[in-house]
């Protein structure tokens, strides 16, 4: 576990995060999906993801907050426009990724026509 901290930074985050986490981080918060955001003393701020490293993972309400565009807190009572969606995460590879449409050669809906 240990050696899994130290070498690889896929895993929640690395040893040098870690230690900046532990002396310099103060914990302003957390979101659904479980991922923790930390700030400095010089306005600087990190999020230590819940399980694997994936950017996507934090919703746009943090993402503006981390990003230095709003300062005050994401609040997650905050009601929502019916519009809005609920925040997913990237779903390339999975089976809710986009497919597009495959295209007959013989298809007489086409808008183009193909070079010979």
């Amino acid at each position: 576990m240990i050696f899994k901290i130290i070498f690889t930074w896929w895993n929640k985050f690395t040893f040098g995060t870690f230690l900046k986490t532990l002396f310099f981080g103060k914990y302003v918060g957390s979101d659904k999906l479980g991922n923790k955001y930390y700030k400095s003393k010089k306005n600087e701020r990190w999020v230590i993801y819940s399980n694997n490293i994936e950017a996507t993972k934090i919703s746009s309400d943090w993402y503006l907050w981390i990003h230095h565009t709003i300062d005050n807190l994401p609040n997650n009572k905050e009601e929502k426009y019916t519009w809005q969606k609920k925040h997913l995460e990237n779903q390339t590879g999975t089976n809710n990724s986009h497919r597009p449409v495959k295209i007959n050669k013989n298809n007489k809906n086409k808008k183009y026509e193909t070079w010979k």
